[in-house]
């Protein structure tokens, strides 16, 4: 920054600064890179610092967008950046620090050059400033060597093979950003990209075999939630008279020093955020997110989502079958762990829903787990705290609740595992319930949420789906989950007489008025009553398969018999009522004949009993309900703008103007 420079506003008047954009070619074994290198200053951790930065350096990244074609400046960092990253690992392991903090400091203004390039030109003259070859204007040789794909390279061999040590943190995060960085051309497009320069290099030649490596590395990265080393002790020793991290040991290396300077104020402190905890850990995820949504090439499909869908346990034997690419072996009981400790954020839950439903080996080993509570609660916890969530987070919960209860074994298990003092769950206190019931529970809260707040079919249909699949495996449900079964019911009964009286009111305006455009009561109606035949179903499904196991349901469904009653004769109704009425008419029954003044107790136990002399025979069988979650035929229209949604919002270090971003709006979820 120059020696006398400790402001950002200073920064566009930077003499090395000013020279790396300016007219003047500087060769790649110049002193002046040394120079240029040389700086130190605490890296910016929020969008406030990061946007401060920008907009100091936008006048010197303009000039080098400018310049670069008859310079090739540029081109020579990225050659000075590569050159220093062959002797890396030996650096590391000969705690080489200066070393390191210039090479971390070299790919620090490549990784903020880059993301300016992106946002303002291009793929293709993108490519064109990095296959730069003679320093004259506009000459451009088609068989030069192309620095994008040899950059692109040398990160990801950084990431998988530099060891993860103090010294190196904050490298190893820095090439992950830059890596999220060359992939942000997304950002600047309203469609999803299909084909671009970066998928070509990323799915074939000289980058494709690292892509199993790579895919581990960002998996494990995740699953250690390694801390970033304090501040000061990563590279030289923190000054104590002085505002900043001015390292003394480096004041030989170079003539003219970058002074200190600190974005937020000398001793300021960034807000603590649990997902920027381990900021390796976060940035590992979002890029790991981002290339398994990368669209397929045309010839070729994605090879890191092969490697995500394909990836097996360390204690699994078995040998790879050939026609596996890019396969691989992790500890599926530390990703468990890690899965289950990290739901709190967007990204892990979307992480933990492309794993169930794309690798099936993750998914037989979690549904073989015997404490699944562990991974469900913060589930549900993400579906109970609906109001405080994006829409996408609810989903992708919900989602997963759904691929879990596509099997029977789960379903049987969730209602053995009993659990004591849900704290937030805080409508009523639930000292003892089993975590089958507090599904329930959840699920049907955010049914009833649906209805009266964002009245989303989809949201109800992978609601009501979750439950039915449950529904021919409850048991001995909480007296709570049967009543909120019956409430929802209830619920949705009062929803359809009164739909039903507005329709037939509006029937009767229109024979009175043939000018007045008349709502569609129609569509409404066949709406709410597909909603009710599902519940219906839902509870049928429970009285014909395990009526022994809750007679809690029998007792809410007695309780509020008369709810039933107009469902009996209706036409769309008329066949699933059947066993319903017949469970209801003979417990009835039996209450009849034990007097009147029952107590609760009382009316438990004559269920009990009567559960038994109830003869199997006479409820009609009916197909079992059974949904599958399917994904959507162009799932990367969702999916592509999600993640991006994710890094634009969680990243660390990284900063986009909004008003430059094409793919989706601020203001949305």
């Amino acid at each position: 920054m120059g020696s006398n420079s400790s402001r950002i506003s200073d920064l566009p008047k930077n003499e090395y600064l000013k020279k790396l954009s300016g007219t003047e070619s500087v060769s790649e074994n110049d002193p002046f890179w040394n120079q240029l290198l040389s700086f130190s200053f605490p890296a910016p951790t929020s969008s406030t610092e990061l946007k401060l930065l920008e907009e100091a350096t936008i006048s010197v990244c303009r000039s080098l967008v400018e310049n670069n074609p008859r310079t090739g400046n540029l081109g020579a960092l990225i050659k000075v950046f590569l050159s220093r990253t062959k002797e890396l690992k030996l650096s590391a392991e000969c705690q080489n620090h200066i070393f390191i903090w210039q090479t971390h400091n070299a790919l620090f203004i490549i990784c903020c050059l880059l993301k300016v390039f992106i946002c303002q030109m291009s793929e293709e003259e993108l490519q064109l400033h990095f296959t730069y070859e003679e320093k004259s204007p506009g000459n451009y040789s088609s068989d030069s060597e192309d620095l994008l794909e040899e950059l692109l390279c040398c990160l990801m061999q950084l990431i998988t093979d530099i060891p993860l040590l103090d010294i190196t943190y904050e490298i190893s995060v820095e090439a992950i950003s830059t890596m999220v960085v060359f992939l942000s051309c997304q950002l600047f497009h309203k469609e999803v990209l299909r084909q671009s320069i970066s998928h070509k290099y990323l799915m074939r030649g000289p980058c494709l075999p690292y892509t199993s490596k790579l895919v581990k590395t960002l998996l494990y990265n995740f699953i250690r939630q390694e801390k970033p080393p304090p501040p000061g002790t990563h590279v030289f020793p923190q000054q104590s008279d002085g505002g900043g991290l001015l390292y003394g040991l480096a004041s030989g290396v170079a003539t003219g020093l970058w002074t200190v300077f600190t974005l937020g104020g000398v001793g300021s402190k960034a807000t603590a955020s649990p997902e920027l905890s381990s900021p390796l850990a976060n940035q590992s995820l979002l890029l790991l997110l981002v290339l398994a949504n990368l669209t397929d090439a045309s010839d070729a499909p994605n090879p890191y989502r092969q490697a995500i869908m394909s990836f097996k346990n360390t204690q699994d034997s078995s040998p790879f079958p050939s026609s596996i690419p890019h396969a691989f072996q992790i500890n599926f009981n530390s990703l468990y762990t890690a899965l289950c400790e990290q739901q709190t954020s967007d990204q892990a839950t979307l992480l933990l829903y492309t794993l169930l439903h794309q690798n099936s080996n993750i998914r037989t080993y979690m549904l073989a787990r015997t404490d699944m509570e562990n991974l469900v609660l913060p589930i549900l916890e993400i579906l109970y705290h609906v109001e405080e969530r994006n829409s996408h987070h609810v989903y992708m919960a919900l989602i997963i609740l759904l691929i879990l209860t596509e099997d029977d074994g789960f379903n049987r298990s969730i209602h053995e595992v009993i659990l004591k003092n849900i704290t937030w769950y805080s409508e009523r206190v639930l000292t003892e319930i089993s975590l089958g019931s507090l599904l329930i529970l959840v699920v049907i809260r955010t049914i009833q949420y649906n209805m009266t707040r964002t009245r989303d079919k989809y949201l109800h249909t992978n609601c009501l789906a979750a439950l039915a699949n449950m529904s021919a495996q409850f048991r001995s449900l909480h007296q709570y989950a049967a009543q909120r079964i019956i409430s929802l019911f209830s619920l949705l009964s009062k929803k359809h007489n009164k739909v039903l009286e507005q329709a037939t009111q509006s029937l009767r305006g229109s024979l009175s008025s043939n000018d007045v455009p008349l709502p569609d009561y129609a569509q409404d109606l066949n709406v709410i009553e597909e909603v009710i035949r599902m519940m219906l179903e839902i509870i049928n499904s429970c009285l014909t398969n395990s009526l022994h196991h809750n007679p809690n349901l029998v007792y809410a469904l007695l309780y509020k018999r008369d709810l039933f009653e107009q469902f009996r004769t209706h036409p769309s109704f008329q066949d699933i009522m059947q066993n319903i009425d017949l469970v209801i008419t003979f417990f009835s029954s039996r209450l009849l004949q034990a007097g009147a003044e029952l107590s609760v107790e009382r009316v438990l136990e004559i269920i009990k009993q009567g559960v038994i002399a109830l003869p199997k025979d006479r409820l009609k069988k009916f197909p079992e309900l059974k949904f599958k979650y399917v994904e959507e035929e162009q799932p990367e229209e969702f999916f592509i703008p999600y993640v991006w949604s994710l890094v634009y919002n969680s990243a660390v270090g990284l900063y986009w103007n909004p008003q430059d971003i094409q793919l989706f709006t601020m203001d949305s979820d």
